[in-house]
């Protein structure tokens, strides 16, 4: 066995060296500020306390460094997820209670035992069914659905909870009267913060001469900055009290607890659908941004692997009271230009975590939650993605239109139908795409061997010759398309005496197409032509000698070339290549 294989840090851990470490430590020290504030502000978008979105960034990141292929990914709660969390257990149990908390422990439990299964079985592939604009539509309409879940936290009063973005705009406008303006005044200041420390705050410190690396540490550490701000100002001026201002208050000091998940079959059954959603739509989530990152380094992602590290990381989750996590972009991009070089990174991260957990929870008492709102709103703020919406409709209207019914759908039907809805949408348009394939009858470029569509070249063409290329693999979908395309060419050709189909594009037939062909040479026989195959390749030539199909065609009637075929059944082609 290939220990390098299931366990990673043996190719890095023995080249680490100070300077490796030093690296590592900034970025680890960069993320852990950045981790902390959204730890907590993910954890309240999935109805959970603040603490577990604390829990679940320290021992699930210390199983990611230990197992993760990624040298730059950062692990954790993240957006998305969190929202999937809060949508899935708003339909099984209570919030607020110990039962939604055993819910999302148990969330986590299960998607780390779908991801490490598909990790061992080596079945990752199975995720590259959810298309890009697929997730695209997905994540622009979550990132909506977060966003406008905030309203009752940035605006200061409550707003029934709803997945119709429509409803929660029409609580907020008629119960506007409710506005608590100091809450409001404090997400206002909290977004100014985050996005000034966002978009100004590095050039202008590296203007101002500060080496690059330091500016950069220093502009991501806007929601520290909005935390600590905010915190101090609700606590000097008693404004929880005064005011109204909501605050995280108690969170327990100390490292989480080891524990089992609890086990209710019942419970197990109603989040089994949702676990594996959230399973697969993680770790799309997180080996895109791993294979982004590790492409600027040179460096490969083994993705049956990264299915083995989160599933470990959320196991490491689910035993110690946190919930589902996965790699977030914003943090991963983060840990990638702190100088991130290993993953040993994450567990220095997470080892500060703990500390922070350990000793200094009691300095978040006054904390407002506006605060925490604003953290997200800022943080889904990039999931809203215009520019893969345009690029697909100018490209390739079927996933634009996949795209937009996703965004839609999840906006109407939530996420988990929303989801499965655009993911089969989008398998019904390349099954429909597929079975109507581009087929071209070709002739010979100028005096050369080349073949080209005569629809889009000057060529030349032998009446008694037909050859036609097939760009499309063969199955049961478009089998009978084929045959009638091909019957209306030979029709349209009262001279042809040979057929050429040329395969070059033909990866594969299956046994429908293949039993089509058959047919489609009989008949071809019967009105006298004979039926040629040119250019096949060696998977497909293979499988056809298997079967003795060969025979069935007869000897000599396949040729490595569409040259070859024509100087063999064009005398006029012959000729003039002599």
């Amino acid at each position: 066995m290939n220990l390098k294989r299931y366990l990673p840090l043996l190719e890095w851990l023995p080249s680490y060296d100070r300077q490796a470490f030093t690296s590592d430590g900034l970025a680890g020290l960069i993320v852990a500020i950045m981790l902390v504030p959204q730890g907590m502000a993910y954890a309240l978008l999935a109805g959970l306390p603040a603490e577990v979105g604390l829990y679940a960034s320290i021992v699930p990141l210390v199983f990611y460094g230990l197992l993760g292929s990624s040298r730059a990914l950062a692990v954790g709660p993240v957006a998305i997820v969190s929202l999937m969390v809060a949508s899935t257990l708003g339909e099984v149990v209570e919030s607020g209670t110990s039962g939604y908390l055993a819910g999302a422990v148990m969330l986590a439990f299960l998607s780390g035992a779908i991801l490490l299964g598909m990790g061992l079985a080596r079945v990752g592939f199975l995720v590259n069914f959810l298309s890009h604009p697929v997730i695209s539509g997905f994540s622009s309409a979550a990132a909506l659905i977060i966003g406008f879940s905030q309203l009752k936290h940035l605006l200061g009063f409550n707003i029934p909870r709803s997945h119709l973005i429509t409803e929660t705009i029409a609580h907020a406008i008629s119960d506007i009267n409710q506005l608590n303006l100091v809450t409001f005044g404090i997400a206002l200041g909290s977004l100014v913060i985050l996005l000034l420390f966002k978009s100004r705050v590095s050039p202008m410190l590296q203007r101002l001469g500060a080496p690059k690396g330091l500016a950069d540490a220093l502009g991501k550490s806007g929601p520290l900055v909005a935390v600590g701000t905010t915190t101090v100002l609700v606590w000097i001026m008693g404004l929880n009290v005064s005011n109204g201002v909501k605050i995280v208050a108690d969170i327990p000091s100390g490292l989480p607890a080891l524990a089992l998940p609890v086990w209710d079959l019942e419970l197990i059954r109603e989040l089994l659908p949702a676990a594996t959603l959230i399973s697969v739509v993680g770790f799309l989530e997180s080996v895109s941004v791993a294979k982004s990152l590790a492409s600027k380094r040179r460096q490969k992602i083994d993705a049956n692997q990264e299915l083995i590290a989160l599933g470990a990381a959320n196991l490491g989750a689910a035993f110690t009271g946190g919930y589902p996590v996965t790699g977030g972009f914003s943090r991963s991009l983060v840990n990638f230009t702190a100088g991130a070089v290993t993953p040993f990174a994450s567990i220095i991260t997470a080892g500060l975590i703990a500390v922070t957990v350990v000793f200094f929870t009691p300095m978040l008492y006054f904390l407002p939650k506006a605060t925490l709102a604003a953290i997200i709103v800022v943080a889904v703020a990039n999931l809203i993605d215009i520019r893969t919406l345009r690029e697909a409709w100018a490209y390739n209207k079927a996933d634009a239109v996949s795209l937009i019914a996703t965004f839609f759908a999840v906006l109407s039907l939530g996420i988990e139908l929303g989801i499965i809805a655009g993911a089969g949408l989008s398998i019904a348009l390349y099954l429909w795409r597929t079975s109507r394939p581009h087929m071209a009858v070709v002739g010979r470029v100028g005096t050369s061997e080349h073949f080209r569509n005569i629809r889009r070249h000057e060529v030349k063409t032998d009446p008694h010759v037909l050859a036609i290329r097939v760009d499309e693999s063969l199955y049961f979908a478009n089998t009978a398309y084929l045959e009638d395309e091909i019957l209306a060419c030979v029709a349209d050709c009262d001279q042809v005496e040979h057929l050429v189909l040329i395969m070059s594009a033909v990866n594969f037939i299956d046994a429908s197409a293949l039993e089509s062909l058959e047919t489609l040479c009989e008949r071809l026989h019967d009105a006298g032509v004979t039926t040629h195959l040119a250019e096949v390749k060696g998977p497909v030539m293979d499988r056809l000698e298997n079967v003795g199909w060969l025979k069935h065609l007869g000897e000599g009637h396949v040729f490595l070339s569409i040259h070859a075929a024509m100087s063999e059944l064009s005398p006029r082609y012959a000729a003039k290549v002599a």
